[in-house]
């Protein structure tokens, strides 16, 4: 799979941790490559679905579940976001807190998720400003916390780590 350095350890943290996706029905959400998705049914999911706005991300998507001799996910390009949930399991979502709009709108809507079909929602983040800084963060347990190699820091713009966290608006 083609992916860019800090998905790669969420990945990393899905498959050394089969039993968060065994067995259940999950989005990832803001897909990008589907690596979240393809480690989610390598790992054992039952049902997985892969969503993002840029139809090139379902392109993506389908290439890797072939490198991974995978059948194709399914993939969404309807923005998900706001829109009545589904009885997901878990919601995977990685990187998606560089604006602060779409920050409250996620929070709200995974909120949403949480409250009415008890979803387990995952972020990975490399720690982007918005994100550190927004009101979501504060609802939030770390999981696993990754630094990169020296040698890719620098092309990441200034990410030096990444960090999977369990959203629980409860904290």
């Amino acid at each position: 799979m083609v992916l860019k350095n800090y998905s790669r350890l969420y990945l990393w943290y899905l498959l050394n941790n089969p039993e968060v996706s065994t067995g259940r029905k999950v989005l990832d959400l803001g897909c990008g490559c589907g690596a979240s998705a393809i480690a989610a049914k390598l790992s054992g999911a039952s049902h997985v679905v892969a969503s993002d706005i840029d139809p090139i991300a379902t392109v993506a998507t389908k290439l890797n579940c072939d490198l991974n001799n995978l059948e194709h996910l399914p993939c969404v390009t309807e923005n998900m976001i706001g829109s009545k949930p589904e009885d997901w399991d878990l919601i995977l979502l990685g990187d998606m807190f560089y604006d602060e709009d779409l920050a409250d709108s996620l929070h709200k809507w995974l909120n949403t998720c949480i409250v009415t079909h008890g979803t387990q929602v995952l972020i990975g983040d490399p720690g982007r400003a918005q994100f550190e800084s927004h009101g979501i963060r504060r609802l939030l347990h770390q999981l696993a916390h990754f630094e990169l190699p020296d040698s890719v820091k620098e092309e990441n713009y200034g990410l030096t780590s990444s960090t999977v966290w369990c959203y629980n608006p409860d904290l």
